[in-house]
């Protein structure tokens, strides 16, 4: 039963990934290239407190996510556990790409509006982050 949770667990990750790659390609939505250049300036207006839209500590998961996709150290290593040692970097992919489309959708609409309106600050009341 435990092997049938993990391949659940391993599809839901990558139906996340692909529902979140979905919504970023929608026609008129921002690009990867944009979305991932948007990232710093949506940290610096979050820590300045221009932008609430995500909360700081959102942000630090975020930072946090990339830190352990890239760390050799996991909580299931590849090394020992094969394929099954990538499930658990699935699991935090599908989480991190689906927390920064959702994020830089809002950011990048405060911001569109920020322009327009100048001196505005954010204060969000819905997120999509799972």
């Amino acid at each position: 039963m435990a092997t049938a949770a993990r391949k659940t667990l391993r599809w839901g990750a990558l139906m996340g990934v692909a529902n979140a790659i979905r919504s970023a390609n929608r026609p008129g939505s921002p690009g990867l290239g944009e979305r991932l250049a948007a990232l710093p300036r949506m940290a610096g207006a979050i820590m300045t407190k221009k932008y609430s839209g995500v909360a700081g500590s959102q942000l630090m998961m975020m930072l946090a996510a990339v830190g352990y996709v890239v760390s050799p150290i996991d909580l299931m290593p590849e090394a020992f556990m094969l394929l099954a040692g990538l499930g658990d970097d699935a699991l935090v992919i599908g989480w991190l790409s689906v927390a920064v489309i959702n994020a830089t959708d809002d950011f990048l609409d405060w911001e569109k509006n920020a322009k327009a309106y100048p001196g505005q600050v954010h204060h969000s009341t819905t997120h999509h982050f799972s």
